[in-house]
């Protein structure tokens, strides 16, 4: 096939595009959307989501009467197919404990997609109402709609999942430009590059704009192949790790008659041949209220009486019968002092507490967790010493999600040497949603150049050193351990110095190129 009966088959579909009124407009959005996040985990055909920031382009190209109203429904059903396909894991919660909770699973995956979609909504219809020609729309809608994303991200505890660059996950090379612009600047680019694609289906084609950007691409690519082959994998001298997955299902985690079992396999697992000097547990890992369980502590300090650190999640209750708390923890024992204590601080709607309780719970709506009380938040990221290793910061399950809010303020410890971050992804179904996690967590550690140990109850438990490379790891839903020596950090990244003020920059210079070239003649 030539290349002039190519281009003008690619000028063809983007005008079939272009002129889809009504449903058929607003169906097509949606199915682009949700062929879209094949492009993230664990699918991660980029190509698809690359596209489909295209096809949203030539949506909003089209133009027609009220373009803004059009603009407005035609990215709300965009987002809202991205978010059903990408998120759909979030149901897999409400089978846990399904006599309870299984009514509401269509409803809140259904309400939360579609609310996600608004932010869809709000970047289209913001583009339109000021829709330039040329590469000046490309510009402009990436700034719109990487906006919108960063306050998906922040707004309402915010949820920063399947951002943009998450699309790159296939590449490990490609995602070493989060240490230099961070999850939000390389989202920018990466839609940038997906909406130049849309002048390949233009008349006359214009492919200066395309060119352009997967050019700079090639060069990050580049960048991070670099990076990658230069970089040793150095290790903390005299740290022996021991990771214990013991691959309980939520449903069997609380069991009265198994909560013995529960427990011994935990310690099983840690007494297990080896010589590590630090064990790490996953999220929530004894079945019961650990500091009221004087046999568990007194075995705990058994294992941990021979110069051995033990990590492990766990709830904590404080206060007293008539007013208390709960918290949602991690515990760090050491031989020879009362353990160090971080409450988790960023709590998962519906999930830990429900947000205007006094008024859904009357409609039946409660947290997904067990126990009637929501949880009680922490007061941010901490950095704590332990014998003989680097300050570690500890990261509770979905607390590892927030670009550029996971190292605490000098006041709470400063910069880290690693990341620990427990979790329980049974809650994520058996296959999307914990390959989705992992990559969001491989990524903060791009950002921060610092390693993360990562223990997940049901797995992906993994050791992922600074530049995002997975050095151990132990599949889903596999009782084992790793036994495995904890990555040096690196010097801070750019990103790590600057934090969102790179993603700023970079809209700031993105909207004034997209002016000028508006104003440019012809």
């Amino acid at each position: 096939m030539t290349l002039d009966r190519v281009t003008e088959r690619l000028a063809r579909a983007g005008d079939w595009v272009r002129a889809l009124q009504g449903w058929r407009r607003n169906l097509f959005a949606f199915a682009s959307g949700a062929v879209s996040a094949t492009g993230f985990a664990p699918i991660g055909f980029f190509p698809a989501l690359l596209l489909g920031y295209a096809v949203l382009v030539l949506l909003l190209d089209a133009g027609g009467a009220h373009p803004v109203r059009r603009a407005v429904i035609a990215g709300w059903a965009f987002a809202f197919g991205q978010f059903l396909v990408g998120l759909h894991w979030i149901g897999y919660a409400f089978m846990v404990d399904p006599s309870a909770h299984l009514w509401q699973m269509p409803f809140a995956l259904l309400f939360l997609t579609a609310g996600l979609g608004l932010f869809g909504a709000l970047s289209a219809g913001l583009s339109a109402r000021c829709w330039p020609y040329g590469a000046a729309r490309h510009l402009l809608f990436a700034v719109f709609y990487t906006v919108s994303e960063w306050l998906r991200g922040h707004i309402f505890t915010g949820l920063p999942w399947n951002l943009p660059l998450h699309g790159w996950g296939a590449s490990l090379a490609m995602l070493q430009s989060a240490a230099l612009f961070g999850s939000y600047g390389l989202s920018l680019l990466t839609v940038l590059l997906g909406a130049s694609l849309a002048d390949l289906f233009s008349r006359p084609r214009r492919a200066s704009a395309p060119v352009a950007m997967i050019s700079l691409f090639i060069a990050f690519w580049i960048f991070g192949a670099i990076c990658l082959q230069i970089t040793p994998p150095d290790n903390v001298a005299g740290i022996r790790l021991r990771l214990v997955q013991p691959n309980i299902p939520q449903a069997e985690k609380y069991r009265p008659e198994l909560v013995a079992r529960n427990w011994s396999r935990l310690m099983d697992l840690s007494l297990r041949p080896g010589n590590p000097n630090m064990i790490v547990w996953p999220e929530a890992a004894p079945p019961f209220v650990l500091a009221r369980s004087p046999e568990a502590l007194e075995q705990i300090a058994q294992l941990t009486g021979d110069g051995k650190i033990l990590v492990t999640g766990a709830e904590r209750i404080s206060g007293t019968r008539a007013n208390h708390a709960f918290y949602n923890s991690l515990y760090m024992f050491a031989p020879g002092a009362p353990p160090l204590v971080y409450d988790k601080s960023h709590l998962v709607p519906f999930g830990e507490y429900v947000p205007f309780a006094p008024l859904l719970n009357r409609i039946g709506i409660t947290k997904l967790t067990a126990g009637e009380a929501g949880f009680s938040a922490g007061d941010g990221p901490r950095s704590y010493a332990l014998p003989g290793a680097p300050h570690v910061t500890p990261l509770i399950c979905y607390e590892v999600i927030f670009p550029g809010a996971v190292t605490p303020s000098d006041a709470h410890g400063g910069r880290p040497g690693w990341f620990v971050n427990v979790t329980d992804d049974s809650w994520f179904g058996p296959w999307a949603g914990p390959r989705q996690h992992l990559l969001i967590a491989r990524i903060r550690a791009i950002e921060e150049a610092l390693p993360i140990v990562r223990v997940a109850n049901t797995g992906i438990s993994a050791v992922v050193d600074p530049l995002g490379r997975v050095r151990s790891s132990l599949p889903l839903d596999e009782i084992g351990i790793l036994d495995v020596p904890l990555p040096a950090a690196m010097p801070r990244s750019l990103y790590a110095r600057l934090g969102d003020l790179v993603f700023l920059g970079l809209s700031v210079m993105a909207a004034l190129l997209a002016y000028l070239l508006a104003r440019r003649p012809g």
